[in-house]
C-alpha cells in the first residue's frame, strides 16, 4: 500500500521536533504515543529519509530533520499570516505590518514612521513587539516579522539593513548625584561607580560599544546589574544602585528620578538600523519601505 504525504504528517512532525519527546508530543496532539510513532515512521518512509534519531534516553533531529523543521517553521508562519492578511483585506484593510523593536526605537523612529504611514495609507494596520536583536533577526528570517529595529553591525544573507537613526550616548545618574551638565567632562569621573547596563544578550554590539566608551578612558566598568528593559535600568539608577550608559534618545518618555548627561568627546555612536527580508512577500511591506 502506497501513502501520500498529508498536512497531518507535517503537524505531527513539528510537534515531535519541538518537544523532542514522543509522549509529550502525543499529549499535545491528543493522540496515542504508538499512533504518533506510526505516523512519523510512515512520513519517513514516504519521504525516504530518517528525520529523528531515537534511543531510550532522548530523541534528536537528524540533519534532514533540522532542515525540514526550519522550512516548515517558515511555511506554517506564512500560512497563518496569509490567512490573517486575507481576513484584513476582506474587511477593507490594506493588510498588516509586524514590527519588532529595541526600546529606544519607540522613543525616536517608530512613532514618526507610524504617523507618516497613517497619513498616506490609513488602512494599513501595525502590530508591535519589543524584542532583542537576536530574536528580531530570527523572526524576520522566519517571516514572523516584516520589520525589525536593531543595533547590529551585520545581518545574515538575505536580510536588508538600513541605518535610520544615529544617536549620542548619555550617562544616567540619580537626580541628587553631584555631577551636572556643567561639571561632567569625562566618563572617567564615574570610574569608581557601579554600572547598570543593558544585557549583552539584548545587543552584544551595544554592550561592547559601552564597554569601549569606558575602556577608552582607561577603566573597565564594574557591572553589578544587567537588564533588557530601560525602565528597569532607570529604576535601579534612581534607587542609587549605580549609573548607566544609554542612547540619549531614551531620556524621552520616562518620568523617573534620574538625570541624563550627554557624554562629551567620544567617537562611539548608538546606531539604530531597520531590517527586513529581501524576499518578504507581504504586499503591505512594499508600500511602506519608501517611508524608511
Amino acid at each position: 500500500m502506497s501513502y501520500q504525504i498529508e498536512l497531518r504528517h507535517f503537524t505531527y512532525f513539528m510537534a515531535v521536533a519541538e518537544e523532542l519527546h514522543f509522549r509529550k508530543a502525543a499529549d499535545r496532539l491528543f493522540i496515542s504515543q504508538p499512533g504518533l510513532s506510526r505516523q512519523i515512521k510512515q512520513m519517513e518512509e514516504i519521504i525516504g529519509v530518517a528525520l529523528f534519531v531515537r534511543n531510550k534516553r532522548k530523541v534528536t533531529l537528524t540533519a534532514a530533520g533540522v532542515y525540514l523543521k526550519k522550512e516548515l517553521d517558515y511555511i506554517f508562519n506564512h500560512i497563518d499570516f496569509t490567512i490573517r492578511q486575507t481576513r484584513l483585506i476582506d474587511q477593507g484593510s490594506n493588510g498588516e505590518i509586524r514590527i519588532g523593536f529595541l526600546g529606544s526605537a519607540m522613543q525616536t523612529v517608530i512613532p514618526e514612521l507610524l504617523v507618516m504611514v497613517n497619513k498616506e495609507l490609513p488602512d494599513i494596520q501595525f502590530s508591535l513587539e519589543e524584542m532583542s536583536n537576536h530574536l528580531q533577526v530570527e523572526a524576520v528570517e522566519k517571516d514572523q516579522l516584516d520589520l525589525g529595529f536593531v543595533r547590529l553591525a551585520r545581518v545574515p544573507e538575505g536580510i536588508q539593513k538600513k541605518t535610520v537613526h544615529t544617536d549620542s550616548f548619555s550617562l544616567v545618574v540619580p537626580l541628587e548625584h553631584q555631577l551636572t551638565s556643567k561639571t561632567f567632562k569625562s566618563i572617567a569621573q564615574v570610574s569608581d561607580e557601579h554600572f547598570i547596563l543593558f544585557s549583552s544578550d539584548y545587543s552584544s554590539l551595544y554592550y561592547d560599544k559601552i564597554m569601549s566608551i569606558c575602556e577608552d578612558k582607561g577603566f573597565t566598568p564594574k557591572v553589578t546589574h544587567k537588564s533588557v528593559h530601560a525602565q528597569t535600568i532607570f529604576k535601579l539608577v534612581e534607587s542609587g544602585l549605580g549609573v548607566a550608559i544609554v542612547p540619549t534618545s531614551l531620556q524621552q518618555g520616562f518620568d523617573l528620578g534620574v538625570k541624563f548627561l550627554e557624554i562629551p568627546k567620544i567617537p562611539q555612536k548608538a546606531i539604530l538600523s531597520v531590517i527586513w527580508k529581501k524576499d518578504n512577500r507581504n504586499p503591505a511591506l512594499q508600500q511602506i519601505l519608501k517611508f524608511l
